[in-house]
């Protein structure tokens, strides 16, 4: 199983961005799937995911200003963001679980977003 991300970057507050995560080694049926973000010396923090029924779940941080979706036809999860703002940068993770399990047990590698 492999998350990739991508579409990370600098860009300037107020300005929008989007990240996708291709996965590759399994089918999309029973799965649920997130974005998470860690900034150096916090914890991962939740911020959007979405289930196998494609019911959406946001922190109350990017509510309104971030979209999760996937299509699941390219293999491929978006998180769109718009109106960044400085707190929201960290290093943004997709991961995926079956939904009957509990853990995130994929994870990608990251990319870096960057809000000044």
């Amino acid at each position: 199983v492999q998350l990739v991300e991508s579409g990370g970057g600098s860009v300037r507050a107020g300005t929008s961005l989007t990240l996708t995560c291709v996965t590759s080694g399994y089918t999309d049926d029973g799965h649920c799937m997130g974005w998470f973000r860690q900034v150096p010396g916090k914890q991962r923090e939740k911020v959007a995911l979405i289930g196998s029924d494609r019911a959406t779940h946001y922190s109350q941080s990017v509510k309104g200003r971030f979209t999760i979706s996937k299509d699941s036809a390219k293999n491929t999860l978006y998180l769109q963001m718009n109106s960044l703002q400085t707190d929201d940068t960290a290093v943004y993770y997709c991961a995926a679980r079956m939904c009957h399990v509990a853990q995130y047990n994929y994870w990608g590698q990251g990319t870096q977003v960057t809000v000044s």
